[in-house]
């Protein structure tokens, strides 16, 4: 058996890592680059790997940098069929076909105003694309095993993140190894815990917090005063947010501060068509999260869902205090994209972040205190207060990372930390080192391990 890592080294994006066992090969994950702009074009480079010789791919949760590059595969020639948990299925069938529609729309603007250095500027792969890669999807259950080629079982368990996210277990005949995928926090306001890891020969585990603890403070707090501030100035607070997961638990958590008073009664604009389907799935996957049918119904009252462009384009015009929350999270295109432009300058308004800023993305520049940032071709001074509530965060820290590895019921022969920026992930490396003594490593991109020595 034979693992090489595509994808999630020395970044948290473009998940990838290929199983090869018995003359078969099996994708697990299969995510976009995001973020710096040399990840960014291996999105458009030739996979190292051809496409139709992959046999099966095998999803641990929808989120784009896990799932996105699946129209792309698809396009170059893979033929087989997509492995992923009941509830990963039904967000992919939003998140793609959304993923392909705004790169057609981000290619239509650049096109349009003519600052892309291509000519023309092209989508990576279209809604209609990701249409077609949607009929070969395959749903399974959590715990029940399921062969995506002969001899390699598969089976998921809860992870916690998003709906549908799971860690994987791929056994064979050889030995076996566990996919983290990317793991939830234990008291999360939505999601439930991870299950305990099963035990394994090789584990692979995500390092997003790897160096970091989410902090102590009350991340509900730390909204109602944001929330406060910017309204007593008379601005707006633009939430970049990711339409699955980051989207409902701040419709929620606002929903909590309106009912106990703790913020003004602000407007509320979900701007993201995306993320009003996504909040209609929770009422469908109750056993998945922590919130019961009137919490789920109460998330979204007074809440007005954007639909239209020409609507999400008044929102930069309003003149009284709101909340709008729109997608990209990382703000690295979307509608949100839009709202910044209008909204950083002002120093009346507040850009509030509440997930993971990937390096080189307008976030993560807006979170390293950034005084101007480009979009669409332009210099745009930034202004506004910038706030990142890691509180909200939907990824386990470092401690609760390590806690996820401590229930492992036997010593794994082998850690791979992936998923990670260079420094997080090498730090998680050294904490697994010293506190159980086993294996373990942060592979290259590219690198190819033999299981079976």
């Amino acid at each position: 058996m034979k693992l090489t890592f595509l994808g999630a080294t020395g970044t948290v994006t473009g998940s990838k890592y290929l199983v090869e066992h018995g003359g078969r090969r099996v994708l697990v994950d299969c995510g976009l680059f995001q973020g710096l702009k040399t990840l960014r074009l291996r999105n458009w480079a030739a996979l190292p790997v051809d496409p139709a010789s992959i046999d099966a791919v095998v999803l641990t949760h929808a989120h784009i940098d896990h799932s996105g590059y699946v129209p792309r595969l698809m396009e170059q020639g893979f033929r087989g069929r997509v492995h992923a948990t009941s509830a990963t299925t039904a967000l992919c069938a939003l998140l793609l076909p959304d993923s392909g529609h705004l790169q057609e729309e981000d290619a239509r603007f650049a096109n349009r105003h003519g600052f892309s250095k291509h000519a023309p500027a092209l989508p990576l792969y279209t809604e209609a694309d990701a249409r077609r890669a949607l009929e070969h999807f395959e749903s399974h259950e959590f715990g029940v095993s399921f062969e995506p080629v002969p001899g390699l079982h598969v089976h998921f368990n809860p992870a916690g993140h998003i709906l549908g996210a799971a860690s994987a277990m791929v056994r064979t005949e050889r030995g076996s190894i566990l996919f983290s995928g990317d793991l939830g926090r234990s008291d999360d306001l939505l999601m439930r815990p991870p299950a305990p890891p099963e035990p394994a020969n090789i584990v692979l585990v995500e390092s997003t917090y790897g160096n970091r603890l989410h902090a102590g403070s009350d991340a509900l707090s730390a909204l109602a005063d944001v929330v406060g501030r910017t309204a007593s100035r008379g601005g707006m607070v633009i939430v970049p947010a990711f339409a699955v997961g980051r989207a409902q638990e701040l419709l929620h958590a606002i929903r909590l501060l309106k009912d106990a008073g703790r913020i003004p009664d602000l407007p509320v604009f979900l701007n993201s068509p995306m993320a009003e389907n996504v909040t209609t799935l929770f009422t469908h996957h109750p056993e998945l999260h922590r919130l019961d049918a009137d919490q789920c119904a109460a998330m979204c009252r007074g809440v007005r869902f954007v639909t239209t462009e020409a609507e999400s384009r008044s929102l930069n015009d309003l003149k009284y205090p709101a909340i709008i929350i729109s997608a990209s999270g990382m703000a690295t295109g979307g509608r949100v994209v839009h709202h910044l432009k209008a909204c950083a300058p002002d120093s009346r308004n507040a850009i509030v972040f509440a997930g993971y800023q990937a390096m080189g993305t307008r976030g993560a520049a807006l979170v390293g205190g950034a005084r101007q940032i480009r979009i669409h071709g332009e210099w745009v001074p930034v202004r506004a207060e910038v706030v990142n509530l890691e509180g909200l965060s939907a990824h386990a820290d470092r401690d609760e990372l390590l806690a996820w590895l401590d229930a492992l019921p036997s010593a794994p022969r082998h850690v791979y930390v992936t998923h990670g920026e260079p420094e997080a992930a090498d730090s998680l490396r050294q904490a697994i080192t010293e506190r159980h003594g086993w294996p373990c490593s942060v592979p290259e991109y590219q690198e190819s391990v033999d299981l079976t020595e």
